[in-house]
Order: structure tokens, then C-alpha cells, then sequence
């Protein structure tokens, strides 16, 4: 299949370039830019008055916590998880993970993120929703061991199951990786293993770290180091690792985390509603290391639109430490895209040449967003999710002026409604 997209105003390579050019699509590849592209296509978008920008990359989700969406609220997380999140989920079947997740792809699609990682449980389903959806997807089993050699078998075991699933898929869009849940959860014996799997299988890991005070404080207790210097101490962080929320680091453990290259995923509105507290992303970004930006599940947001997360990660760190400076537009908006995949080593988050066909067109022709002065500013600070027109991923068209071609949105929005409601009856 192949696109051409007239008459857009692009955000051209790493350094966020304006230009005004048409865009040539080739499978799945970005293959042309320029002025006055002639052409033969299958699909042509005119783009006039609209900006055609890098897909946003959300590098930490639970997809299928749709259902949970505004169940649960006003707490802080060790209630919200022990008492209301933790139960429910065990109530959990199958084919509530793939409604859930369908549901998220839908308001991903409809908002512009057009990759994301996931940690959940009943993963292969999730992987079926991806599949249906056209979306891009790095899918994870979140593995709680508690210490018990049993359970920790069976998590293994079912890790397994969800990588041989997604790999029998041979949809390179659709990827697997290792999901430990948090180092609280985890025993240093088993993050070792799964580190070693990890390597001997060559996939990635994603995993909670120092989310909370409460947290460091008792992984101190325990183990006389932080969450950070311990998994150090194992040997468990590399640059194949996303680091979920890393609000509570010490100047240590930046140090740590840059050194690794592990990447940071940024969950600010999650951890705003949470009470979890601010990460240091100044001392982060001084010391080197890769910030992402990610929305978190929905129980805990309440959403999974990026273009509202980037204009809270900006607003957030500008307060807390008073310094309008801090976090402008163009980190933030590199954070939701180029940093993203830089994380998954994917060719992508950026538009040029010879760069995967994950990219968005968002409609600027709104009061919102005129006068056009400055396009990068306007989308982290003035746009939302409803902005977004056109989604494309991996050189299909997702969504196309507001109306999603891959599935019934209708049906969608109907079924998960239904299923969430048996669910919380349960």
C-alpha cells in the first residue's frame, strides 16, 4: 500500500524541523519528502492547515485497566492497589483483557499514540485486541513472585506462553518482553533469572521502580539499598530496560540509571492523582539518561491521551521547582516521541527518510490552535487527543478524519461497557 499526504506542515528530523512538504509512504516506510511529490498512490491525503507529526510512543500501560476507569479513585496506591485494584483483577477472564484492551487501542488510535508497552495479565489477548487494532505493541506478563519458588515457576511458565503466542503472531509490530512487576514484588532472585532470560533470549524488560517513598523506604529496610542500587547490585539494568515511574531516586541512582542506559518511563498524571510524588526529571536529563513519557493504566490517570500527559510533564516540573525553564516543549514533546524509541530501539518517533510509517496528522485548523507561532508549543500546550484527524501505523491508515478503520468502534465502545459492569458484579 502506499499514502501520499499533500500539503502538510511537517515536524521534519530530530531537531523538530517546521517545513511545509508532501510525505510518500511505501509500505511501511517513510520513502519521500518534498515539495510537489507527483507520485502514483493508493491513498492521497490532503493535509492543508494540519500538521503531520511523529506517532506518540507511550513506553508504560496496563491497556486493559479501561475497565477500571474511574472505579477506584482518590486513593493512594498501596490502598488503591491492596484493597480495590489487586481484588478486582483476580475476578479477571480472558475476554474482559481483550475488550479492555480494545478499548484502550481505540482511544490510542483516536488520540495519536500509535506504539505503546504493556504489562498485564492474560497478555495474548491483549496481543489479539494489538492485532485487530494495527497498532504497534511491546506486550508483557507482569510477574509477582513474593520470594515463593512456585509461584515464581508458574509466572516463568506463563511468560513463556504469552512469548511463544506473540511471537507465533510473526507481526514484527507486535513484540514481546519480560514484565517483573517491581522489586517489592520481586525477589533479587528472580529479577537475576529474569535477567538472565532476558539476554538468552534477547528481549527486553519493563518494570516498576521506585514509585512511592513508601517503597525505597522498605526495600532500605529489607536490603539496606534503594530499589535502584539493588537491582545494580544484580546486574539486572541495561539499556534494554524501561524503568516504570522512578519518582523517588537519590543522586546515586541517577548516576546508576544513566550509566545503564535503562530508560526512564514518565508517568506524571499517575503519579500526580496517586500521590506518588515528582520524579527528578532535571537531574535525569542533566546526568544523561533517557526519559520517556507514559500515561499509566487508566484506573490510575484516567486516560491514555499523550498530548494531555505532555502538557502535564511540562506544567508539573515547571512548579515544583519554580522555574518556567525546566521541561519546555520541545524535551517534553521528544520525550513522547524520539525517546520512546530510542527505549525500544525502533526506527520511528521522528519523521524523515527511510523511518518506519507511524505518524499522525492533527488538525490545526481550530480556534484553539491559531494563531499558528510556534506548532511544537501548540501541541504540547494547546492541543488534545480530539485534535488528532489521522493515525497511521506501520504504513496503514488506522484512523482516517475521525473514523477508525480497523474496527467497529460502536461495537467496541458497547462490549466493554458490558463487560466492565459484569465484572465489578462479580
Amino acid at each position: 500500500m502506499s499514502i501520499l499526504i499533500k500539503n502538510g506542515t511537517l515536524i521534519y528530523g530530530e531537531n523538530l524541523e517546521i517545513i511545509k512538504a508532501d510525505l510518500f509512504i511505501e509500505e511501511n516506510k517513510i520513502t519521500k519528502i518534498g515539495k510537489g511529490l507527483k507520485e502514483s498512490a493508493d491513498v492521497v491525503i490532503d493535509a492543508n492547515g494540519k500538521i503531520v507529526s511523529p506517532g506518540f510512543i507511550n513506553t508504560h500501560t496496563h491497556l486493559a485497566m479501561t475497565l477500571f476507569r474511574g472505579v477506584a479513585d482518590d486513593l493512594e496506591l498501596m490502598e488503591w492497589l491492596q484493597k480495590h485494584i489487586w481484588p478486582r483483577e483476580a475476578k479477571l477472564k480472558a475476554s474482559d483483557v481483550y475488550w479492555g484492551s480494545l478499548l484502550g487501542a481505540l482511544e490510542m488510535i483516536k488520540t495519536g499514540t500509535t506504539t505503546f508497552v504493556d504489562m498485564y495479565f492474560f497478555m495474548d489477548e491483549t496481543a489479539k485486541a494489538v492485532k485487530e487494532s494495527g497498532l504497534r505493541a511491546y506486550l508483557s506478563h507482569g510477574m509477582i513472585e513474593l520470594g515463593d519458588k512456585e509461584k515464581g515457576e508458574k509466572e516463568i511458565m506463563e511468560a513463556f506462553r504469552v512469548m511463544e503466542f506473540v511471537e507465533k503472531l510473526g507481526l514484527e509490530r507486535i513484540n514481546f518482553l519480560f514484565g517483573p512487576h517491581a522489586p517489592y514484588t520481586c525477589s533479587p532472585e528472580f529479577l537475576k533469572r529474569v535477567r538472565e532470560l532476558a539476554d538468552k533470549y534477547k528481549k527486553m524488560i519493563t518494570i516498576h521502580v521506585s514509585e512511592t517513598k513508601t517503597e525505597v523506604e522498605n526495600i532500605k529496610a529489607q536490603y539496606g539499598k534503594s530499589p535502584v542500587e539493588l537491582l545494580d547490585e544484580i546486574g539486572f539494568l541495561k539499556d534494554d530496560v524501561i524503568i516504570a515511574h522512578g519518582v523517588w531516586l537519590n543522586e546515586r541512582d541517577i548516576e546508576i540509571i544513566a550509566k545503564s542506559g535503562a530508560t526512564i518511563a514518565h508517568n506524571p498524571a499517575s503519579n500526580m492523582k496517586l500521590a506518588s510524588g515528582v520524579m527528578p526529571l532535571r537531574e535525569l536529563l542533566k546526568e544523561g539518561a533517557n526519559v520517556s513519557l507514559a500515561t499509566d493504566g487508566t484506573a490510575s490517570n484516567n486516560n491514555l491521551d499523550m498530548l494531555e500527559e505532555m502538557k502535564l510533564a511540562a506544567l508539573l516540573h515547571k512548579v515544583h521547582i519554580l522555574d518556567p525553564t525546566i521541561a519546555d516543549a520541545s524535551t517534553v514533546f521528544k520525550m513522547a516521541t524520539q525517546n520512546g524509541a530510542k527505549a525500544l530501539k525502533l526506527n520511528a518517533g521522528v519523521i524523515r527518510e527511510g523511518a518506519l510509517a507511524d505518524l499522525i496528522i492533527i488538525d490545526f485548523n481550530k480556534p484553539h490552535l491559531r494563531p499558528i507561532h510556534n506548532v511544537i508549543s501548540h501541541i504540547v500546550y494547546s492541543a488534545n487527543g480530539s485534535d488528532v484527524e489521522t493515525t497511521i501505523v506501520d504504513g496503514k491508515i488506522l484512523m482516517l478524519d475521525r473514523e477508525v478503520l480497523s474496527f467497529d468502534e460502536e461495537r467496541v465502545l458497547d462490549k466493554a461497557q458490558e463487560v466492565a459492569e459484569d465484572l465489578l458484579s462479580r
